[in-house]
Order: structure tokens, then sequence, then C-alpha cells
């Protein structure tokens, strides 16, 4: 929960807009501000104090006990010019949340941590346990020091300015060790244990029998990524009580998922009870993984048959590959969800154009694998073989990486030995019609002229179908210095079922500083001014140009109530479906 907390009529009215965009998140403190703030800190997990800076200092300074368990501080001053992330940038989430307090009220972030001023990922923030001399070894990077990255386990990880040798060392490993001097250990959640028990096995017993296992075998349960077993136990309440206070998920998997693992020791007891001649250890294994420790039976004082099995796995890190759709060009158009992939992948791969557009939202670390035009296919294979080697890729493509740019042949590349992550990004069509004004109101189409990977027949039928079928297309690649004829080709095409007058709308570089745009009729159109950096959309039949903008009715209904009317102005309000 996010403490509100304000003095002023102006911090109140900037409180209100957080408490309305936020309803479930956030709850507000009235009354005395001392008073407010001491309950806000010792309720929520966060707060948002409408405040100068120095007088939540004052306010907080008896109140602060432990980094690692005080609330993240943010305070936004009077004008609402500034969210400054003031107390528990890291640990309390104060850095993301002054990022997010900004977006919303318009407000700048102000985030002074070390590492995020620089673009260096913290080394607390990577979503693993961490242990050591988290600010020795943070120092070091920041310092420009030789930092050494050892990893034992395969996991992917943004850049973080390491190399092979060094006087400090960060060592990602599951295994039961004690950082060294100069060292941090980040803990992967690599390890997966399969449990079985009887019916109304103790919690006790499982967890015990987990718990000395993972200890004989020299592994940190901080590394544990969740226990699972057979569908039939899952609501057994003994292995549902051991994974509660574990803190991990209890994953569960059919019989006949499981009884399909190879084994190194089945057992015709599990056969009969639940229909598998395994659950430990075929269910730590289903996912594929090294097995560390074989099945192991629990042991009971009271000399009584065990009542709990478990086996241990090791499943290393996939691959994550981002194909990251980067807009048009304008960097206001580039997603927030794209920026935060170029900053978690240690490999960038790109043509090198685009990575000229975004190479200053890199980390520092970043391995760059830019090329030249032509080598999409390259990119996409290069792309996809950083993957499995278990890094953190991110492919880029202008637009939308899923519209003729790299999304298809990398997914072509990519098998499911990786995970695969799309970001969506403005097309060029998209945004060449918020140019025009609406051409795309109704049904459309994009087609491409390029006819490098598609025969011209196949291209030619498809026009030819989106003309007959009275769809408004727009035509990606339209004209290039080699390959001249095909927009006129496709523009008389078209003319074979529309008028002349039917509006055509021209826009090149579209969001980019050179950017131009024109709104010309289909009769009128000289493809010798269009190039390859140029969309072209021509309407259909019901799209005209009103006031100087392209428009295309969102339905036939509308248009004919337009044209009963005599109104110029367009069909009526619709229902915002």
């Amino acid at each position: 929960m996010i403490g509100l907390i304000s003095a002023t009529a102006a911090g109140a009215a900037a409180r209100d807009r957080l408490a309305a965009a936020w309803p479930e998140r956030t709850r507000v403190y009235e009354g005395p501000v001392k008073d407010a703030v001491r309950r806000a800190f010792a309720e929520c997990e966060q707060l948002v104090c409408f405040l100068a800076t120095g007088a939540v200092v004052r306010l907080l300074a008896p109140l602060l006990a432990d980094k690692a368990a005080d609330p993240g501080v943010v305070c936004v001053d009077e004008g609402g010019r500034f969210a400054v992330s003031l107390v528990g940038g890291h640990g309390g989430g104060a850095n993301e949340l002054a990022r997010e307090v900004g977006d919303l009220l318009g407000a700048e972030p102000v985030v002074t941590t070390a590492t995020d001023a620089v673009g260096l990922p913290g080394l607390d923030m990577l979503g693993f346990p961490v242990e050591g001399d988290v600010a020795g070894v943070s120092r070091a990077m920041l310092d420009g020091a030789a930092v050494a990255l050892k990893a034992e386990v395969a996991w992917p990880l943004p850049p973080l300015r390491a190399g092979a040798e060094g006087a400090y060392t960060i060592r990602l490993t599951d295994r039961l060790v004690e950082p060294a001097e100069r060292e941090v250990v980040l803990r992967p959640p690599s390890l997966v244990v399969g449990v079985g028990a009887s019916k109304g096995a103790p919690a006790d017993e499982v967890l015990g029998l987990i718990e000395r296992t993972l200890a004989d075998a020299g592994l940190s349960p901080a590394s544990l990524a969740e226990l699972a077993t057979v569908d039939a136990k899952a609501g057994e309440p003994g292995i549902v009580e051991a994974a509660a206070r574990l803190g991990v998920p209890l994953v569960t998997h059919s019989a006949e998922e499981l009884a399909a693992v190879e084994v190194p020791n089945p057992s015709d007891a599990p056969l009969t009870a639940v229909g598998t001649p395994s659950v430990a250890e075929a269910a730590a294994l289903v996912r594929g993984g090294e097995l560390l420790v074989p099945k192991r039976k629990s042991e009971r004082a009271d000399g009584r048959p065990a009542m709990a099995t478990c086996a241990v796995v090791r499943r290393p890190g996939r691959g994550r590959l981002a194909v990251v759709g980067l807009g048009p060009g304008a960097r206001d158009l580039l997603t927030p969800r794209a920026k935060a992939e170029l900053e978690r992948a240690s490999v960038l791969v790109g043509l090198d154009q685009y990575v000229d557009q975004i190479r200053d939202l890199l980390r520092p670390g970043t391995r760059i694998l830019e090329s030249g035009l032509g080598a999409e296919e390259e990119r996409a294979r290069t792309a996809v073989a950083e993957a499995r080697k278990g890094q953190a890729v991110a492919l880029i493509g202008s637009g939308d990486a899923g519209v003729y740019a790299m999304a298809s042949p990398a997914l072509a590349e990519a098998s499911d030995d990786i995970d695969v992550i799309g970001v969506p990004g403005v097309t060029a069509a998209l945004a060449a019609a918020a140019i025009l004004g609406a051409p795309l109101g109704h049904d459309h189409v994009s087609i491409s002229l390029s006819d490098l990977h598609t025969p011209w027949e196949v291209i030619e039928r498809r026009v030819r179908a989106a003309a007959e079928a009275d769809i408004v297309v727009t035509f990606y690649n339209p004209r290039s210095r080699g390959r001249d004829w095909q927009l006129p080709k496709a523009l008389a095409i078209l003319a074979e079922h529309r008028e002349p007058t039917t509006p055509v709308g021209v826009v090149r570089n579209a969001s980019r500083p050179d950017e131009s745009a024109r709104l010309t009729a289909l009769g009128a159109l000289d493809p010798a001014t269009v190039d390859m950096m140029t969309v072209v959309t021509v309407g259909n039949t019901a799209t005209r140009d009103i006031a100087g903008r392209m428009v295309t009715p969102r339905g036939y209904r509308w248009q004919e109530a337009a044209s009963t009317s005599g109104s110029a102005a367009g069909p009526r309000q619709g229902d915002g479906r």
C-alpha cells in the first residue's frame, strides 16, 4: 500500500489525482502532517509526500531503522515539477515509484542512487536474493574497477560491466557458500524440488526432508524456485504448508506426464497409489534439467515408515530473446516497455542505423552486434544463437518488429529452448495515418511492394483482391531506385475499382525531424515523388478529404446517414466501440 500525505491545497489536488488513478494501491492520510507520516510509515510499504524534502527528512529521521525494511519514500514539490526518490530507492522501490508518479503527474523523476544515475543495474534489483559486499562491489562497478563475473549457473543477466578477472567478484551460484571478501553472491532460482508424500504426511516431516536434502547436497534454499508434485497431491496439507513456509509456489503435473519421464528410481508404490512409477524424481525432471539429488526418503524418529520423498534438479536459466519494435523514429513514440527491454538486454542485435537511434538508452557494458542493410536473416540467427547461450538479448526493428521486420525471421529460427518476448511498437502505417487524419477508420490492409522476398505475381494478386474488396491500402516499400514500376502498376490496379478523386496520403519519414506529408488523389499522384522512406495510403470509395484531412468513415450506415442529411462534417458520434 502507498500512503499519500499532503499539507496544502495544491498538494492535496495532486494527491487526489494519484488516489483516483491508483484506488487499489493508495491510502490517503489526513490530519496533522507529523502524525500522518508516522502512521503511514508504520502501515505502508511506500509513501508519497507532497511536501518539501527538508520537511520530510526531519519527519522521517526518527523513524528510520533499516534500509532493507523501511518503506520507500517519494517527495513531490508544491508545483508538481519533481518527484524525488528520497528514501529506499532500491529496497523500498522508491526509484521506480518516482518514475511512475512522474509519468502520472507530469513531474520529472529525480533519482540519485548511484547505479541508477549512470545506467547500471543495482545488484539488489536483479530479482535474486543477494548476499555479501553489495556496496563495495557496486562502488567498484561505478569506479570502473575490474569486477569478475563468475557464473556457475547459466542465467540471463543485464549488462553488469564485469569481465573474467577482477579484484571484486559477482558470483552467480545456487551452492551453499559464504561470500568471500569483496564478493557478492547472487542466488538464481535454479533449483526444483520434486516431492512425494503419503496421505497425512506432516508438514514438518516434508519440510525437514527438503531442508536436510539441500543442506547435505551443499545447495542454497535461496535458489529454490518451486516444489513440484503430482496433481493428486495438489491439496496434500503437508506439501502445501511446506511450500508456503519455504515461500515458493507448488506446481503440479498429471500422472500421465510424470509416467512418461525416465527416472533412475521408479517404484510400484506410487504407480499403485497415483498412477505413475515416480513422483519426486519425475516431478523435478518433467521440465528438464540435471538431477542433483536422486529420490531420498524422510527419516522418522519413531522408526515408522517414511511418509515423504524428495529429489532435487537444477534447471539452467533459459535464454531470453526480446523482439523489440522501436516505433517510427520519434523518441516519444518508443514505448516504456521497449525502453525497459533495451535496458535489460546484455546483448543487442540490430541494423546499424536503428542501433544509432537508441544507443544512448543502453546500459554500460551492453554488447552490440550490428550489421547493415540486407542481413535480416543473419541478424535473426545471431540473436537466437546468443539467447541459446543463456543471454538476455534484444533484437530490434523499426515500427512494430512483427510487421515487415525482425520478428518473423527470428521466430522461424527459435525453438522452445528459449523464451521469446514480443514488444509491440507504433507501425509506420499507424504513424502516417495519425498525421493524415483517420484514413484507417474502417477495414484496411498493409501490402509491401518489395518483391525481394515475395514474387510480384503474389503481390499483384493481393493488391487486386484489396481493390475488388474496397479496402483501404497502405503500401510499404513502395518505390526504390532499382524498383520503380511496382507502385504505378499497383495504383493502376486500384484505379480499375476507384475514382481518380480517391484520396491518397503520402507520408515520408513519419515522426522524424524531416517528416513530410501531403494529401493528393489517386489520379494525381506522381510515383516519382515516392521513395523507400515513404508510406502511401490509398483510400476506399468512402474515404473523403474533410478539411484537409483524410477520413474513412467507420461504417457504411453512418456514411449513408451523412449523405442523407447533407452534412459535410461527417457522421454522428459513435458508441466508442
